[in-house]
């Protein structure tokens, strides 16, 4: 199968990895929320580009469940004690990324030059697209008023109560060409949203103008997974805006939310009993273990995607 992925940082990147030990290389191509990306310190940080980067050339640290394993710490701790703003962790080996990133963008290549650039240094053999080459920020916004998404999620740690989203520069930035090349050559056997926030993660993808029109095109089933198992959201704070919002916490939400847009969601088994309302929204349900603990989990469920999907028909 031919399979485009949308993706988020963590949840996202574990099937990303699924997928990528289950498929060609050249059969698979993951496009990395970019919202979520900063200028800090002077560097550009991408954190859901190189949690995808991370996790598919096995640098990721499986126990934080960000950054690379077996980082040390030494620039954050003399940073801080000369009073530097240490809030935002930055590693001795992740670091490298980040200039390099900088560095590159400041001779002139874009985004999406980098990161191909970087993940062939790296070994990594699916295509990794950043949504858009223009930059792109997230911006929360609270009753005491608007937070850059990482102040909210790692600087106050998602405390703030959330009353909705805005993504600054969505309406003049440009979709990734090479998606776009992607979308319209009508090659494709599936497209599979990750378990990633649907508001912060994949909302911000799908807002990049072009991208979702060309996506409602396609005649290819667009699948989703839901990242709400049992009520609770397996990592990150996306129950917690659902109930901010004054919505139900519940794969059915998540359900309503792409609606209009899917034609097939999978929802963990913990959640069976939801099936049949959600099948009422017009969309297929498949019913699996979604919660993935090991890389066995990741291809199983990367596996039960595509076949879901292949059971639309083209």
């Amino acid at each position: 199968m031919n399979v485009l992925a949308l993706s988020g940082g963590v949840g996202g990147a574990k099937l990303a990895l699924g997928l990528a030990q289950t498929l060609p290389d050249e059969n698979l191509t993951i496009v990395a929320n970019t919202g979520d990306d900063f200028t800090h310190l002077g560097l550009r940080i991408c954190p859901d580009i190189d949690t995808v980067v991370y996790t598919l050339s096995d640098l990721a640290d499986k126990e934080r469940g960000w950054g690379r394993q077996n980082e040390s710490w030494n620039f954050m701790a003399a940073f801080g004690r000369l009073g530097g703003e240490d809030w935002f962790n930055l590693g001795d080996g992740d670091l490298a990324m980040h200039i390099h990133r900088s560095l590159e963008m400041a001779g002139g290549k874009s985004l999406t030059e980098i990161t191909d650039d970087i993940a062939s240094a790296l070994g990594i053999g699916p295509a990794i697209l950043p949504m858009s080459d223009d930059p792109i920020a997230t911006i929360v916004e609270t009753p005491d008023g608007l937070l850059p998404f990482q102040h909210y999620f790692v600087r106050d740690r998602c405390v703030p109560a959330v009353t909705g989203f805005r993504f600054d520069g969505i309406e003049t930035a440009k979709p990734n060409p090479k998606l776009m090349n992607l979308l319209g050559r009508g090659t494709l056997d599936a497209i599979i949203i990750t378990p990633s926030n649907p508001f912060v993660s994949i909302d911000p993808i799908l807002s990049v103008p072009g991208i979702r029109d060309a996506l409602q095109m396609l005649s290819s089933p667009i699948v989703a997974v839901s990242p709400i198992v049992g009520g609770q959201a397996i990592k990150g704070p996306a129950a917690k805006i659902m109930t901010e919002l004054g919505l139900p916490s519940s794969a059915m939400e998540v359900a309503k939310h792409y609606r209009g847009l899917i034609d097939g969601f999978v929802i963990d088994e913990t959640d069976a009993a939801q099936a049949d309302d959600i099948s009422t929204l017009g969309m297929k349900v498949k019913v699996a273990q979604t919660v993935m603990r090991d890389l066995d989990d990741r291809k199983r469920l990367a596996t039960e995607c595509c076949d879901f999907a292949a059971t639309f028909p083209s």
